[in-house]
């Protein structure tokens, strides 16, 4: 008896998306799974772009608060060059991304 209730609550949340199932409408816009792809592509880019700048900023106030203290200065000049990486690897894969997109891409007319 106590597992037929929640089968029943459960199946009585599921039986009326069938029901609306036709107007249910695409929330990402995309029909295929390059546009989806593409689409997650452009999102980590973007996120890339905006992280790296902040990522330098505060790097430098590590090293502007160090006080003379040597380690927080490497951790400043770390996280500068950290990002500095992070932000070619983001570069460097979006154009081999782009690269074979070109070369590899099937034209259909």
């Amino acid at each position: 008896m106590k597992k037929i209730i929640p089968i029943l609550i459960l199946s009585s949340l599921i039986i009326p998306i069938g029901v609306f199932a036709d107007s249910i409408v695409n929330p990402l816009g995309v029909t295929t799974f390059k546009e989806i792809i593409d689409g997650l592509i452009n999102f980590i880019f973007y996120i890339g772009i905006v992280v790296t700048p902040l990522m330098i900023i505060i790097a430098g106030l590590y090293i502007l608060t160090a006080g003379g203290d040597p380690k927080k200065v490497e951790q400043g000049r770390h996280t500068i060059i950290y990002a500095m990486i992070g932000l070619f690897i983001i570069l460097f894969a979006k154009g081999i991304i782009s690269i074979l997109d070109y070369i590899l891409s099937v034209k259909t007319t």
